[in-house]
């Protein structure tokens, strides 16, 4: 997180700095509020407060709304107070991880909500597709909105994909990853009933079965159930909000959806002035 936000920071400031900023008069002091445009789950206020530590600790960030927390249109999430130059500084960046982490968020709280109406077993998972350098920061934010992690990288786990048996066998696959790693998780992606029956006659702990319909996966995972009664059961490929509670129905364990990283909007927040009650900032 420190890394990522010094990044940001760089990107904005390199190599004079904020020239806008540096016009203001030296002692001038503010009090702002970051408020929501519109209904949604907020992640990424720790990066909030580490945006603004950088840019000057002297800067006071109050939390209101806290990751997981949701918002309505008009719901002021943080309190800005301080010098004023640097407030303003960081405030694009801020909005910036702000905004995205809450989208992904919130992205993620309308799949899982649509799915917890069919069924309360099944978990919403995300994927590897994530915006480079951000993936634990985006995780992070799929926790907050709700749904679960799949693999963090590479080394997590084992997934024997399409590409993978294009030149091993399903079982000696599986044989491999299980003596080279037993205390591992081994997923095997299936496109058809055949390859479903060859992963659960290996031995596989769960499961991917790849861009099939409802209909599809509630006959594999019927056929899963009877040929492997502990294997988990994952679907995924072009998964949104209106289709997930089809696969929930079918008795899925796990959906994974790609599109709460790679594709969510972000959540329309802004940094206004604050005003007392008077109405006077």
């Amino acid at each position: 997180m420190v890394e990522a936000v010094r990044r940001a920071l760089a990107e904005d400031l390199e190599p004079l700095g904020d020239l806008t900023a540096s016009l203001l008069d030296e002692g001038a002091r503010g009090r702002l509020e970051i408020v929501a445009r519109e209904a949604g789950v907020i992640a990424g206020q720790d990066l909030v407060v580490e945006t603004f530590a950088q840019i000057d600790p002297a800067v006071e960030v109050e939390v209101l709304v806290g990751d997981g927390g949701p918002v309505l249109a008009g719901d002021v999430v943080t309190r800005i107070g301080g010098p004023l130059a640097p407030i303003l500084t960081a405030e694009r960046t801020a909005l910036n991880f702000l905004g995205h982490l809450s989208g992904v968020a919130s992205a993620t709280a309308r799949v899982v909500a649509a799915v917890a109406a069919v069924s309360s077993d099944t978990r919403i998972l995300d994927t590897r597709k994530t915006t480079p350098g951000l993936r634990a920061l985006e995780k992070a934010a799929v926790r907050a909105g709700g749904g679960c992690n799949h693999r963090a990288n590479l080394s997590d786990a084992v997934l024997i994909k399409d590409n993978h048996l294009g030149s091993i066998g399903i079982a000696e696959a599986v044989r491999r990853a299980r003596a080279a790693w037993p205390g591992r998780n081994v997923e095997v992606e299936c496109e058809d009933l055949d390859q479903l029956r060859e992963a659960a006659a290996a031995g596989a702990g769960s499961v991917l079965l790849d861009n099939m319909s409802p209909a599809e996966a509630a006959a594999a995972t019927t056929l899963a159930r009877e040929l492997a009664p502990g294997m988990l059961i994952e679907v995924s490929g072009r998964i949104t909000e209106e289709s997930a509670a089809g696969f929930a129905a079918a008795g899925v364990d796990l959906i994974s959806v790609g599109a709460i990283t790679h594709s969510a909007r972000t959540l329309d927040l802004g940094l206004d002035l604050a005003v007392d009650d008077g109405g006077r900032p």
